[in-house]
């Protein structure tokens, strides 16, 4: 789904907002989101999921075309990690089965 589309399914929801009202409510959400993120911040949407910032270590990488070493400089990265509601919904309401112990 693009920008374009979460405009779209807001103006069906919502028919009452005009088209830049919905632009502007969509583009204020992912600048929000955006900027807590790049404060290092934490952001917990109940049902949905959560995004975070992790932290990757500086490292040895390889060039895939010539082998040489190349080194990789640590960086920061959005992580996003599902939540128990989304998970479901997206396996159509069943719930994978817990992993069988070794």
């Amino acid at each position: 789904m693009t920008k374009r589309e979460i405009i779209d399914e807001l103006l069906a929801r919502r028919p009452s907002f005009a088209h830049r009202d919905a632009e502007t409510i969509v583009n204020a959400i992912f600048d929000a989101m955006g900027g807590v993120l790049e404060r290092g911040q934490r952001i917990e949407i109940r049902g949905f999921g959560s995004f975070a910032v992790k932290q990757r270590r500086a490292r040895q990488g390889r060039n895939p075309k010539t082998g040489e070493l190349v080194a990789v400089e640590a960086k920061r990265i959005p992580f996003f990690r599902a939540g128990k509601d989304l998970r479901i919904e997206v396996n159509d309401g069943a719930e994978s089965p817990a992993p069988k112990p070794a």
